[in-house]
């Protein structure tokens, strides 16, 4: 039988980290960007080490908002989906709570040039 040693506490940032690391870690995914334009962001104070990600944990269950920048000849659908699917696997995995969702925002393509 288990013995109750008290509470696991999870931030939130911990939860942000993860999601942020795992989707830049997809090929594919650029950078992450703000949910808001720089200037609405700016003026609402939006930007930060969160910046590209949202959570929220309701009754020990993650939802996610993912904001990010695509390279420019990715099937985006495909790209999304695996973003999805490696987020919620690693948040799973690391911290072993139930992921309800993970929405991704692509918010920009990267256009590559000859001079790139």
């Amino acid at each position: 039988m288990k013995e109750k040693l008290g509470k696991v506490i999870i931030a939130p940032g911990v939860l942000v980290t993860i999601a942020k690391l795992t989707a830049l870690s997809v090929p594919g995914v650029v950078r992450m960007s703000p949910a808001w334009p720089d200037s609405v962001g700016r003026l609402l104070r939006r930007r930060g080490p969160g910046e590209g990600a949202r959570i929220q944990v309701e009754d020990d269950i993650v939802s996610v908002d993912l904001y990010i920048v695509v390279e420019q000849d990715v099937n985006m659908l495909k790209l999304s989906q695996e973003v999805q699917a490696e987020v919620s696997r690693a948040i799973h995995d690391m911290v072993g709570l139930e992921v309800k969702e993970v929405n991704v925002h692509i918010q920009d393509m990267v256009i590559r040039t000859d001079e790139d």
